[in-house]
């Protein structure tokens, strides 16, 4: 009998430790926060710091998936590495996948951005917020604009990428801390989804695939060294980590030669051969199958519930992957038959999974013709070998010559220095003789 008292009171400590942890951090009670500005990351939080040897104030980086709706902190161990200290479920984000392009679209940014303490908004009528960085220096050589995207709270968006209050108030210490330890720019990951083969297999239809093949450039460059790439901008595009023999100019002049160290090249094609066989089994995954991207509208629908007994203004907004749907080609032809017979909306970026575009230039017109085309080869960005796999718009060169071929057709050498401050900061800023800390990149240990 003793026995069972004993395991019955385990158990009860074990159900309130769960509990704690749990109101310690996302469920915590605003009303007795006092200065949300200064408040402390939840003592959970600081204890799996200390487990992870991750210093208090070692730098962080910010990477969202928005078609996953999550928001990650990765932080710096004191070997340098990066690694996921918090995932945010993101509460609300309007429009659809694929960047910003200008004011009023309802989009919400992708891209690599540098955000600084002027960055961090303390008097947000939102609770708390972060401004995004946008439009920054390749949205600008693009003609892309907008104004005031953030990161904020209130879990309500036309742009921005939207968390609770109670989220905010989290993300907005760490990023408070990482500055008070010398970081002098956090780097924002914006990206459309996790960039696995099996997720570029199954959207590489979409309008947007060749500017998400240079931004996963960067995210193969985070997922090889998990520390958060330089990146630079010229001829109009993202470059990750390369040495600049001189320097970059404006965003919109032709890159000066670069090239990549060695040992990030020889990282990276082992990375890219592993990527390609995973790639080409997506192909055939995917082979005939259609994916169905839902409208913002399709995405609340399916979290609706979580609105009751909540304010007007909170409006999540689900995810992608929540309310998108894989078909058949002819379930898919005969699910957009009928929506169009009861005349609503276009789809928002209907993507196929199994074929590259040919004849009209969207599966909506495809469609209408009564044809979607069965299969494709392995596109370039799975078939480049070294120096930067998917860097650009178009295939990257072999390994041993640092050339790649831009979007206009051009063949340019592209950038990687061999140290770099753990942070992105824009422009490169020399940390020769500086009492801070030095987070580097290719340390010569």
């Amino acid at each position: 009998m003793r026995l069972y008292h004993i395991a019955f009171a385990f158990m009860v400590a074990t159900a309130l430790t769960g509990c704690n942890e749990t109101l310690d951090t996302a469920k915590i009670d605003l009303s007795t926060v006092k200065n949300k500005v200064q408040q402390p990351l939840p003592n959970s939080i600081l204890a799996e710091m200390q487990k992870r040897d991750m210093p208090r104030n070692s730098p962080i980086m910010i990477r969202i998936l928005k078609e996953e709706g999550k928001l990650e902190i990765w932080k710096a161990k004191a070997d340098n590495r990066f690694e996921v200290i918090k995932s945010y479920d993101i509460c609300a984000w309007s429009g659809k996948l694929g960047p910003k392009v200008k004011e009023g679209d309802r989009q919400a940014p992708e891209g690599f951005y540098g955000l600084s303490p002027a960055n961090l908004n303390p008097n947000s009528k939102y609770y708390l917020a972060i401004n995004t960085g946008f439009p920054n220096r390749y949205d600008q050589a693009n003609g892309r604009y907008g104004t005031n995207l953030m990161i904020h709270g209130a879990c309500s968006s036309s742009g921005c990428y939207s968390m609770t209050d109670e989220q905010i108030l989290e993300i907005y210490a760490f990023a408070r801390d990482a500055f008070k330890g010398g970081q002098t720019t956090v780097q924002l990951q914006a990206l459309p989804f996790r960039m696995s083969p099996e997720n570029m297999a199954r959207h590489r239809d979409s309008e947007n695939y060749e500017f998400w093949k240079m931004l996963k450039a960067g995210y193969d460059n985070f997922e090889v060294t998990k520390r958060p790439p330089e990146v630079a901008v010229c001829d109009k595009k993202y470059v990750f980590n390369q040495q600049v023999d001189g320097k970059i100019g404006a965003a919109t002049t032709a890159c000066p030669p670069m090239s990549t160290p060695p040992a990030l090249v020889s990282a990276l094609s082992t990375y890219n051969k592993t990527y390609e066989v995973a790639y080409a089994r997506a192909l055939d995954k995917f082979d005939g199958k259609v994916w169905y991207e839902p409208t913002e509208a399709e995405r609340k629908a399916v979290v609706a519930t979580k609105r009751k007994g909540r304010d007007l203004a909170y409006a999540p907004t689900g995810t992608s992957l929540e309310a998108g749907k894989l078909m058949s080609q002819a379930e898919f032809k005969t699910w957009m038959e009928k929506k169009m017979a009861t005349a609503e909306a276009k789809p928002a970026n209907t993507i196929l999974a199994s074929a590259a575009p040919t004849g009209p230039a969207t599966v909506s017109e495809r469609m209408k013709q009564g044809r979607l085309p069965a299969s494709n080869t392995l596109p370039a960005a799975a078939t480049t070998t070294a120096s930067i796999p998917s860097a650009t718009a178009a295939p990257a060169a072999p390994a041993q010559t640092p050339t790649v071929v831009t979007a206009e057709g051009k063949a340019t050498t592209v950038p990687i220095p061999e140290q770099n401050p753990l942070a992105y900061a824009a422009p490169p800023v020399s940390v020769e003789g500086s009492k801070k800390p030095f987070w580097k990149f290719w340390s010569k240990e």
